[in-house]
């Protein structure tokens, strides 16, 4: 579709003040953080009406104490119906190497650094708060298509089951995925990176129950990480080189558990079975820019980080947050151009200094050179003795950095 894509003579036009594309993590909690405003919202979503989006899956999302906050303030932390478990200390470790990092909530006058829950509670969360909103319009299943601007509105084409349909907004937003094609349709080009890592994912059960202990064991291709699960459960997130992908793939539970306790060790002691895998390469892609005319991308359309530090949803959280303050704070036009650069400006801080962290730590944890192992046992000790360097790696940890939006910050009585 042109830039200035007018529609057909009698074609039927759906207007609505603003559209997302997406109805996963983030452009669903985008949804729910609207209503109130007194917007005609519209969510167009892949997922058919009844069935959770694949995204919210078994795998086990690390929720900063900022993302809880305003989960809680949207009214989604109470619709959980598996309790969440609480990360009250992160130890962090390389495999090769000498010295650790061990923090403790209780340290920072906290009573956990996070909470962990499962993809799927999560998605059964969100939909029953998104069945509670009344003005709501979802579009699903359906396809966003193309998308265009005439005058002050942009233009998109979607499809369904009955055929094309066109709808008229003054905002797009854009939270459909690493893949997305709403950033594509806005001319937002995408810098690329392989990490040449594959993510396996799965349930792990150990001979001892967890404690509120999250664990983060770095090797040579990349993290072995733990976290406590409500269930008595640990989640676990294991990375391999993407060429033996394939063979580790196909190892039976027995050989499964044995990897994971030679990648790891022994701190949480002896693993004893495992749930399905599920497996994600690892990869960076990141928009050059946020905003185009009339149109914003929001979480992993924005930017898709690696997993280390488990950051990619509280980022995309904050995107979705800043975003709608920006829109309050404007009453009027929601996508004039002083509003969305307005909203880019303030992710700047944030955006920037979360991707350096998570992808320096990917590069330098996985690089296997002798050389780099003094560096790396330099830096190790130094988080564990300065009191400045563990506060600022807290602070990011627990969503803290940069502009920070409202509702993480606000804790409900």
């Amino acid at each position: 579709m042109p830039d200035h894509a007018p529609t057909t003579p009698g074609t039927a036009v759906r207007r609505h003040d603003i559209v997302i594309v997406g109805g996963g993590l983030v452009g669903a909690s985008l949804a729910i953080a609207l209503d109130g405003l007194g917007l005609d919202v519209a969510m167009v979503e892949a997922a058919p009406a009844g069935a959770l989006p694949a995204v919210f899956d078994q795998r086990n999302l690390s929720f900063a104490e900022a993302t809880c906050n305003a989960l809680d303030n949207l009214g989604v932390w109470r619709l959980l119906r598996t309790p969440a478990a609480p990360i009250r200390r992160i130890h962090v470790s390389r495999r090769g190497d000498f010295g650790r990092v061990e923090l403790d909530a209780r340290d920072y006058d906290r009573e956990a650094f996070g909470q962990v829950v499962v993809a799927s509670d999560f998605g059964e969360a969100l939909e029953s708060r998104l069945g509670e909103l009344r003005k709501l319009v979802r579009y699903r299943p359906a396809r966003f298509l193309e998308s265009g601007v005439d005058g002050e509105q942009r233009i998109i084409r979607i499809a369904d089951g009955e055929g094309e349909h066109v709808l008229s907004t003054r905002l797009l937003i854009g939270a459909d995925g690493t893949h997305s094609m709403v950033r594509a349709a806005l001319g937002i080009p995408a810098e690329h990176h392989d990490y040449d890592k594959v993510l396996f994912v799965a349930r792990m059960r150990c001979d001892r129950a967890p404690d509120g202990n999250a664990y983060e064991r770095l090797g040579d291709d990349g993290p072995t990480a733990l976290l406590p699960r409500g269930d008595r459960h640990y989640g676990v997130v294991h990375a391999v080189s993407a060429a033996d992908a394939d063979a580790v793939a196909a190892l039976d539970d027995d050989a499964w558990c044995a990897r994971i306790q030679d990648a790891f060790g022994w701190r949480a002691g002896r693993f004893l079975s495992a749930g399905p895998r599920s497996r994600y390469p690892a990869q960076r892609v990141l928009a050059e820019r946020l905003v185009a005319q009339r149109g914003v991308v929001i979480g992993n359309a924005a930017q898709t980080i690696h997993p280390i530090g488990a950051q990619g949803f509280n980022l995309g959280l904050r995107d979705a947050l800043t975003l709608v303050e920006c829109i309050a704070a404007s009453p009027g036009d929601v996508g004039a151009g002083e509003v969305l650069q307005r909203h880019a400006q303030r992710r700047v801080e944030d955006r920037s200094r979360t991707i350096a962290f998570s992808d320096g730590l990917a590069r330098l944890a996985a690089n296997p050179s002798p050389l780099l192992r003094p560096l790396r046992t330099f830096g190790m000790g130094a988080i564990a003795q300065l009191d400045a360097v563990q506060s600022m790696l807290v602070g990011g940890a627990m969503g803290y950095r940069g502009d920070v939006p409202a509702l993480c910050r606000q804790v409900r009585a």
